[in-house]
């Protein structure tokens, strides 16, 4: 076998054992290519990894009313919380869909009128329901998907929506 001039990284061991650890040195020895490369150990590395519980995106829109009307009666989310401004009027919400939430939040246009949204932004969410009931949900309702229901070569299906503002979603069921 040929010199590949790579230095064979040591086998992590379980603390305290000569026992190896393999198990998810095997996995990252599969996304390398088998090449075992020296590599740091993200696991131990000085730095305390950043947990967690959820990320909610929260989208700056044109209209909020129309959004909360695509979010809830089309796709199905529920208002969990409301925020209105001083004059009263609906500034803000958050929605939920399972334990998933999301938030709209209503431009004040201090940034200008005619800024693109949604721009190298995709929410990927993931569902155990049938995809393509959901679409056809969709549809009914009047808006075009982005990408039918289709068979993803990794396993599941999807399709792809744009809300109103054109943030892009994708609704995903893995296999």
């Amino acid at each position: 076998m040929a010199d590949s001039g790579l230095e064979a990284a040591p086998l992590p061991r379980v603390a305290g054992t000569d026992q190896a650890r393999v198990g998810p040195l095997r996995h990252r020895i599969r996304r390398e290519g088998g090449c075992m490369a020296t590599q740091p150990d993200r696991r131990t590395s000085a730095r305390e990894t950043l947990r967690l519980r959820s990320v909610e995106p929260i989208f700056t829109v044109t209209d909020i009313e129309r959004s909360v009307r695509f979010y809830t009666d089309v796709l199905g989310f529920v208002v969990d919380e409301k925020y209105n401004g001083e004059n009263g009027k609906l500034q803000g919400v958050m929605l939920k869909a399972g334990v998933c939430r999301l938030g709209l939040s209503q431009d004040d246009w201090a940034k200008g009128r005619d800024r693109q949204r949604g721009v190298a932004v995709r929410v990927w969410c993931t569902t155990i329901q049938d995809i393509d009931a959901l679409a056809r949900r969709v549809k009914a309702d009047g808006h075009k998907l982005t990408e039918e229901p289709t068979d993803q070569s990794w396993g599941g299906r999807s399709f792809a929506v744009d809300d109103p503002d054109g943030f892009h979603l994708t609704i995903y069921r893995p296999a």
